[in-house]
């Protein structure tokens, strides 16, 4: 039995319930995680529901990773086998493998990337006869928008998305078109296609929703304030058969409308499901008293929300800070000033975190940190799986995996470089079109370029190698019998810059070691491509040691939601900044800036410092700077100290500052 003794009075109640709909409204830091998992425990192990019967669905890779963890501590192996923990793509490539068919795919589809995508675009663009030039990346937004909002080519033109004057709307209509035609040639999809068509297999195919929702009959769905429309569709008819749907989430955390989250799902679920039974986790285990009331004075401010006031039994704690600072330069000076005293007082550095509401704010913290020397990570920098190298490797497996996957092919068709230039590419690309069939499927037909043959005995070759060697094992002799490494040598002048190519290598393999390690029987290609393409922002982030660094880590609001840290400087909380220019100009609704803030200051467990500045440089002109409208009138629950002069030093401090000073002075001029 699994004891739910461990769990706070509403923790245990929502984790008892299991049938029906729920609603757990679980505010920062109240153990949202551990409600979860011991929801799940007490289903397998004291109600014993099978495992098969069981989804729980979370945004990011990291979380159902967490949620994997915690869950396999709580229940044996045996009793949680067939469980499914996954999120929204990953559960919607799953479905995909199964059933994509109905829809006219094979289901060895290939996931491409954003360069991938790009390719076939700027192909279409060429083919629409028109004098007028687009961005390749502005169609493909839209394209990802519309996919977003379950909008298909066909009906682009007919929904309110459309605007016959726009010129934009009349490529992008031809472009979509053109895209999805050539995906489906390919046998390929894009990560927007994957929620796109398990909502288009659902509805178009009832039978097969009916099967998903008989087969999964207790749903759990995390984060639930930032699914959208398509990801509501697909819970819809996850539970067509059943109602037993738990969501969970805080609505007082929607910051990604951006990305397409809608937050009425969450402001609405009592009106979609009938006798919806709602909790509200209030205790929170993260931040002291005066942390938490200047959060919840801050969100309480909005009015359309669902009520609950956040608590915590860590009544210590200091009060939070706002500095008033020169300018933005005096602004990252007095922060890494303050940094550097934290160090010398003990704290690691990777207890401390900065956070701001726009990259444009960063400049001149990494400059007074590298000035100062201090180790810092700015989260959101050049991606892992972004670089030329490892894009060429995940193209080898890409197209080892799936040979129809013609972008893949043109990739690594002449890398290394092989002598077959972009005239052979051509005449069998024409070829390939004349006769619709595949591009590997042409060149296995040459028999007299001597490259070509050897390339595709090569892709053929590794087809069985990779079936018949362990993961790494083959990763590491596709490598060599390319000479991989002697390519990067002759592609760069730079010794030093050669050697960190080599590096991106190594860790290309220690990541597909990892992956061995973990999933054992399962570590396949094909799983290992599908993980590399469907890894978001945090997994990439870091493709090295996965050991804490003692590092300073800087990183936006957006990026900081679901992390916490002992000490948080929450920088520009000024108009402007925090509510955004571009919100005020709009005259648009303040609500998720005001929740941006929330989450700022919610991260912070012991001290919270929040910053602005009294000027700051725009368009070569110094321009006045007033205080965020959110704490403008809360500064009962903070302290405010001028740093441009002496507002943070005591009495005492002072006078022996300015008799240092004067003493220092005087010893000069004799």
């Amino acid at each position: 039995m699994i004891s739910l003794n461990g769990l706070n009075p509403e923790q245990r109640t929502a984790a008892e319930t299991v049938t029906g709909p729920v609603l757990i409204l679980a505010g920062a830091g109240s153990g949202k995680t551990r409600t979860v998992t011991y929801r799940i425990a007490h289903m397998l192990e004291n109600l014993k529901i099978s495992g098969k019967e069981i989804l729980a669905v979370s945004f990011t890779n990291k979380a159902a990773a967490e949620m994997k963890e915690r869950v396999s501590h709580l229940v044996p192996a045996k009793v949680r086998k067939g469980i499914t923990l996954s999120t929204f793509h990953s559960l919607g490539i799953r479905i995909l493998r199964e059933d994509i068919h109905h829809l006219g795919y094979n289901n060895l589809f290939t996931i491409y990337d954003q360069a991938d995508q790009m390719s076939i675009v700027r192909e279409g663009l060429k083919s629409y006869r028109t004098n007028k030039t687009f961005e390749k990346s502005t169609i493909m937004s839209k394209i990802g928008l519309l996919k977003n909002k379950g909008i298909s080519p066909t009906d682009f033109p007919k929904s309110s998305e459309y605007d016959p004057e726009n010129n934009y709307d009349g490529a992008t209509e031809y472009v979509y078109h053109y895209y999805q035609e050539k995906l489906q040639f390919y046998n390929a999809l894009d990560f927007d296609d994957i929620l796109f068509l398990v909502v288009r297999l659902f509805d178009n195919f009832p039978a097969v929703a009916k099967k998903y929702s008989e087969r999964f009959k207790y749903i759990m769905i995390d984060e639930y304030q930032d699914t959208n429309q398509l990801q509501f569709s697909m819970i819809k008819s996850l539970t067509s058969t059943h109602q037993n749907i738990c969501v969970v989430g805080d609505d007082d955390q929607a910051i990604y409308s951006f990305r397409g989250a809608d937050i009425s799902n969450i402001l609405n679920f009592e009106m979609q499901y009938a006798d919806v039974k709602v909790f509200k986790l209030e205790e929170n285990y993260r931040s002291t008293f005066p942390i938490l009331d200047l959060a919840n004075q801050v969100i309480k401010e909005n009015v359309n929300r669902k009520e609950k006031t956040m608590r915590t039994s860590l009544m210590e704690g200091s009060i939070p800070l706002l500095w008033a600072t020169g300018d933005s330069d005096h602004e990252a000076a007095v922060v890494i000033e303050e940094i550097i005293k934290m160090q010398s007082h003990g704290i690691a550095l990777s207890d401390i975190a900065i956070l701001y509401r726009s990259n444009t704010q960063v400049p001149p913290f990494e400059d007074q940190l590298r000035i100062s020397q201090v180790p810092y990570n700015i989260i959101g920098g050049q991606k892992f799986y972004e670089k030329k190298e490892i894009k060429d490797l995940i193209a080898y497996m890409t197209l080892i995996q799936n040979p129809r996957d013609e972008l893949a092919l043109r990739r690594v068709l002449n890398v290394p470089n092989r002598g077959i230039g972009s005239v052979t590419l051509n005449k069998n690309l024409a070829v390939a079109q004349e006769q619709k069939r595949h591009l590997f499927h042409v060149l296995g037909d040459e028999t007299e370029n001597e490259a070509i043959v050897k390339f595709v005995e090569l892709i053929k070759n590794y087809q069985r190698i990779f079936h018949e060697k362990p993961l790494v094992e083959a990763i590491h002799q596709i490598i060599e019998e390319i000479k991989y490494y002697d390519f990067i040598d002759k592609s760069y002048d730079s010794a030093k810059l050669a050697n960190r190519k080599r590096e991106d290598v190594k860790n290309f393999i220690l990541t597909a070691d990892r992956f061995q390690d973990r999933y054992h029987e399962d570590a396949t290609l094909k799983n290992f491509v599908e993980r590399l393409l469907l890894s978001d922002s945090h997994d990439r982030n870091s493709p090295g040691d996965d050991s804490k660094k003692n590092e300073v880590t800087l990183m936006t609001l957006h990026a900081s939601k679901g992390l916490e840290f002992d000490n948080i400087f929450l920088i520009g909380m000024e108009e402007e900044l925090l509510p955004h220019k571009k919100t005020i100009q709009d005259a648009s609704d303040m609500s998720e800036e005001r929740r941006l803030c929330y989450v700022g200051i919610t991260r912070a467990r012991r001290k919270l410092i929040m910053t602005y500045a009294k000027e700051r440089k725009m368009y070569n002109k110094m321009f006045p700077r007033f205080k965020s409208r959110f704490v403008i009138e809360l500064d009962k629950c903070y302290k405010e100290v001028d740093r441009t002069n002496f507002g943070d030093m005591s009495e005492e401090e002072v006078t022996d500052f300015k008799k240092n000073f004067f003493g220092s002075l005087m010893d000069s001029i004799k």
